[in-house]
């Protein structure tokens, strides 16, 4: 059988497994990036929060992701009725990045490789992974592909494989996400009805009823994205048996957007997630990390994905860096403790949302500046920041806060 030898092999190439290759690339590492799927493809988690632009910087990739003219994000709305909440990402707590994008994940994550590969990274698309096994050092990964089956041997292995959840699903990693299950519906339209200014390009957040919100996300070009996010029960009951009229049906619940939206042309059939939400027993082990999907999933509401799946992808890659230059490396305080702490925010933050505490706060009719400027902070992802007493006391500030307000 054909073998290979690397020092790092990254396993999935979106966001969290192209941030960490670029990183890796820098440190001098050799390494190899194999992809199940070949680029570009669909996938979820079309709008960043600010966070991700530090590990986007860090990688070298904002030049070549300006150069594509993608939408920038510089603030996000919250509607429910007549009541209206907006964050100005430059209003925010927290000092860093006043913008990000929002973007068909597609094309983007398209660029990140390019990028990759105009650098020199060796990656395999439409390659699987079949097994892997573990020796102390050497890893042995089975791989395959239309020429064939082969094995790379590594030191170590990053699972960037998002939704693939590669060793999760071989080792049995995988535990209940303590959130309750929530599913979604979604689709790309031809958004020609699009108003010019600021309302045209504004992502929104238009809250239906407690657990029912439906999100907003305008892309260049005339193209957005919009989805649905409920019980899983509520999608069953409301199904019509063709996603398509049952997507329509939902564009009708929305008071703001009905105009808009109602008629216009699906660019494909709406897809459904149902239970997305997932958890890992750990988020790493002898030879190997978990990054982004594959580790941690929580909610789309405040788009948290793509920040903790470059998050995750960095740390990681600095920290196999150092262990592979002879530095010594705290895996459980510098990579779990570490990435646990930001998850553990945000996780506070849907819990809260869903419970209807945030929204509560959100909505209140007498702003509090200060408050609304630590908030933006925890939403542009800046949950890392122990300064911000919603972050340090994230398991209780807005409960005590929304009990006041009560």
């Amino acid at each position: 059988m054909v073998t290979e030898k690397v020092d790092v092999l990254v396993i999935g190439a979106g966001p969290s497994g192209a941030v960490a290759a670029s990183i890796l690339q820098q440190n001098g590492i050799n390494l190899k990036v194999v992809e199940r799927q070949k680029f570009p493809r669909f996938v979820i988690g079309e709008s960043l929060i600010p966070r991700c632009m530090d590990n986007f910087d860090e990688a070298g990739f904002i030049e070549g992701i300006l150069e594509k003219g993608f939408e920038k994000k510089l603030s996000a709305r919250f509607l429910r009725g007549e009541e209206v909440c907006h964050f100005d990402f430059s209003q925010k707590y927290t000092k860093g990045w006043d913008w990000t994008w929002q973007m068909p994940r597609a094309e983007f994550d398209k660029t990140l490789t390019d990028i990759l590969q105009s650098r020199g990274v060796d990656i395999e698309f439409e390659t699987t992974v079949e097994n892997v096994i573990f020796n102390g050092s050497d890893s042995v990964t089975t791989v395959s592909n239309a020429k064939g089956t082969k094995e790379i041997h590594a030191k170590f292995i990053i699972d960037s494989s998002g939704y693939g959840r590669v060793l999760p699903r071989l080792f049995n990693l995988d535990v209940p996400s303590s959130l309750d299950p929530m599913s979604a519906i979604f689709v790309h339209l031809k958004d020609n009805r699009r108003p010019k200014g600021v309302e045209g390009t504004q992502i929104t957040f238009d809250v239906l009823s407690q657990k029912n919100w439906f999100w907003v996300i305008p892309f260049s070009e005339n193209i957005s994205s919009l989805g649905l996010v409920a019980p899983k029960e509520y999608l069953e009951a409301v199904d019509k048996g063709d996603n398509e009229e049952t997507f329509r049906e939902i564009i009708r619940q929305s008071d703001y957007y009905r105009e808009r939206f109602d008629g216009l042309e699906f660019i494909f059939e709406p897809k459904k997630l149902v239970a997305y939400s997932s958890a890992v027993k750990k988020l790493y082990g002898p030879g190997y990390a978990l990054t982004g999907n594959s580790a941690e999933f929580l909610d789309p509401v405040f788009s948290s994905g793509v920040c903790f799946a470059s998050e995750s992808g960095a740390t990681a890659a600095r920290l196999i860096s150092k262990q592979l230059k002879g530095e010594s490396v705290d895996w459980e305080k510098e990579y779990e403790e570490y990435i646990m702490e930001g998850v553990g925010v945000f996780r506070s933050y849907v819990k809260t949302w869903y419970t209807g505490e945030l929204q509560r706060l959100f909505f209140h009719p007498e702003v509090n500046e200060d408050i609304k400027s630590k908030l933006c902070s925890v939403l542009a992802g800046y949950v890392w920041d122990k300064t911000n007493p919603f972050v340090a006391k994230h398991d209780r500030a807005v409960q005590a806060i929304a009990h006041v307000l009560t």
